[in-house]
């Protein structure tokens, strides 16, 4: 993941300072030649990293700091509030024009994701309630016009095209006006990439540009190629005055120093993240969370943002009614365990738990994804009857599941196994909560966030 190296060394330079109960100008001095040589092998540019230690360095040799019970808690504070500042401090959203049709335009170079991003950024869009349309401008890459149309396909995005015999600056005009007859009031416009910034790709896009007068001029850049990403991003700024920065492939094993530096360098924000390959993988870029993130602080907002988009609000309601009443059943279990798989991969997940992130005893750890598939399987093997009343299922019944969901009967007797314990777990919970609340002092489990 990326920052993960960074993170793990901030993390142990911050914890030598977290146990000291007063600190000293050598502590600090000693901890922010750490921190720097943490940035740089992260590959963060070298003016954002002097900017960084300087602020860091001044205000922690302040009086709120020397003065405090605990120095070290103020110096990660302070560290926080920097990382947030040159990151962006807050989330960038997308403009709108409130009055016409909105136009976006995505720039890149190849290989960097573009035409996939463009994709994930229409199927978000489409959500939010927006019609959005998808303009095929690249007419050199072979099958960039087939691609963008299998995209818009997958996400239920139309796709405007012309073939590659036509200038896509005409291209984008008359998509203009496709998009004001058929109703569309977003249009993202799919733009050449090269593997290199070369005179043509940027006249042309200057061009596309000028005729299309986008509301935002979105940069689409590759996470793994560190500085070399801020060079990019310099050189298409100069030429288009870009408004913004679209970051691929961060779930891959970068260092992260583009992230870390593309504000600070090109004064342009980060507005999306691109986390996995999935279609409905892209994230608004909020700084503070990922400020927490690389220093372990975890990211419940996140959580909570994935909790609400993945699970069904009616479904919860009644889940808790049957927790309270014990009618909770496998047929409920295989719902939850089917609303979970789409907040993501559950290590990423496990990242984002406050404590949890930065544990060294949980890093590495890798949730198998294969053994839910597996209680899926299972669960699906079984009637109807069987799911809602479990206790029916005997040694026969067991053969047969295991049987149906290519696994063993030791695998089905696990699952029963578990379910059995968790049903117990929810009644003592539910039987707490109800002493708690004769008591007067254990009535609040349920605004915890605890389903009963």
């Amino acid at each position: 993941m990326m920052f993960e190296n960074l993170s793990d060394k901030l993390q142990n330079t911050l914890k030598k300072l977290r146990g000291k109960g007063k600190l000293t100008e050598k502590d600090i001095d000693v901890a922010m030649k750490e921190v720097k040589m943490s940035l740089l092998e992260a590959d963060v540019n070298y003016k954002v990293v002097k900017t960084f230690i300087n602020n860091v360095k001044e205000r922690s040799l302040g009086h709120e700091v020397m003065e405090s019970l605990t120095p070290g808690q103020q110096v990660v504070k302070i560290v926080h509030d920097e990382l947030m500042k040159i990151m962006g401090e807050a989330e960038s959203k997308l403009k709108f024009n409130p009055n016409d049709i909105t136009y976006f335009m995505m720039c890149g170079l190849q290989g960097a994701g573009k035409t996939t991003a463009t994709g994930k950024l229409a199927k978000k869009l489409k959500k939010d309630g927006k019609r959005p349309l998808l303009v095929a401008c690249d007419i050199y890459r072979p099958a960039a016009i087939k691609q963008l149309e299998v995209v818009g396909a997958s996400v239920d995005v139309p796709v405007f095209a012309m073939g590659d015999k036509v200038s896509p600056v005409t291209i984008a005009k008359e998509a203009m006006k496709h998009a004001l007859k058929h109703g569309n009031d977003v249009v993202i416009i799919d733009t050449a990439g090269r593997l290199h910034i070369d005179d043509d790709l940027m006249n042309e896009l200057v061009q596309i540009k000028e005729e299309v007068k986008p509301d935002e001029i979105l940069l689409l850049l590759d996470a793994m190629t560190g500085q070399d990403a801020v060079k990019v991003a310099e050189t298409f700024n100069k030429y288009l005055e870009i408004t913004g920065v679209i970051l691929t492939k961060i779930d891959g094993d970068a260092r992260g120093g583009a992230a870390l530096s593309i504000r600070n360098v090109v004064d342009k924000p980060i507005k999306f993240v691109s986390v996995g390959e999935k279609m409905d993988q892209i994230e608004p870029f909020y700084p503070d969370r990922m400020a927490s993130r690389i220093l372990g602080m975890g990211d419940v907002l996140s959580i909570i943002e994935k909790a609400q988009g993945a699970f069904d609000e009616k479904q919860a309601l009644e889940l808790q009614k049957k927790l309270k009443t014990q009618e909770f059943n496998l047929e409920d279990f295989l719902s939850q365990l089917q609303q979970m798989k789409n907040m993501g991969p559950l290590d990423d997940i496990l990242e984002m738990i406050p404590g949890l992130g930065g544990n060294k005893k949980l890093k590495g750890l890798k949730v198998d994804e294969n053994e839910m598939k597996r209680t899926e399987a299972i669960i699906q093997s079984m009637t109807k009857r069987e799911r809602l009343n479990p206790t029916i299922i005997n040694g026969s019944r067991r053969k047969r599941i295991a049987a149906g969901s290519g696994t063993s009967v030791q695998k089905v007797n696990q699952l029963l196994k578990q379910y059995d314990e968790m049903k117990k777990m929810m009644k003592k919970f539910s039987s707490m909560e109800k002493m708690g609340k004769k008591k007067g002092g254990m009535g609040g489990l349920g605004k915890l966030g605890l389903p009963f």
